[in-house]
């Protein structure tokens, strides 16, 4: 494979391994539920991309398989842990107001 190729790979994947926490942080940041998980959506987005470039470089010899099982690992572990999140936070509905009980009536 040529270095030019390698180099983008390596770029892209170092792209989108940063832009899960980035996406995290933001989302945190925002208002409200929705927004959260809006951010919450595009880092499991970006994880899934992360993952797919880890598989890549086995498959171009880039990177020895038995260096990448660790990562998997992680991004397996994480992603189950962002489908949760966003599951959460999708799923979130707000609790109904109690009503004063005004007791027995004389």
């Amino acid at each position: 494979m040529p270095r030019a190729e390698e180099f983008r790979i390596t770029s892209q994947l170092l792209r989108a391994s940063a832009s899960v926490p980035a996406n995290l942080a933001e989302g945190w940041t925002r208002a409200t539920r929705k927004e959260y998980a809006h951010f919450v959506s595009i880092a499991r987005g970006s994880l899934a991309e992360t993952e797919t470039f880890i598989l890549l470089a086995v498959q171009t010899g880039l990177l020895p398989e038995q260096e990448t099982s660790t990562a998997l690992t992680m991004t397996d572990r994480l992603g189950r842990q962002l489908n949760r999140l966003w599951t959460q936070l999708t799923n979130f509905q707000t609790p109904k107001p109690k009503t004063q009980n005004p007791g027995p009536t004389p």
